[in-house]
């Protein structure tokens, strides 16, 4: 099994995703809900292990 390289920056509520290739994509994350630059997805946490997302392609 390869080892991956990730880095996380926060900065406030904007997340930087970096990989070994360098800059990957943002997120920007408010209380419960976020959305990801890469996959265009909306997610919202739910009590315990659960979380919503919706898709760019439902929208």
């Amino acid at each position: 099994m390869p080892v991956v390289f990730r880095k996380r920056k926060k900065i406030g509520p904007l997340v930087l995703n970096f990989t070994e290739n360098g800059f990957s994509s943002w997120s920007l994350k408010i209380g419960r809900w976020s959305w990801n630059s890469r996959s265009r997805a909306h997610r919202y946490d739910l009590p315990g292990p659960f979380s919503w997302k919706q898709d760019k392609s439902r929208s």
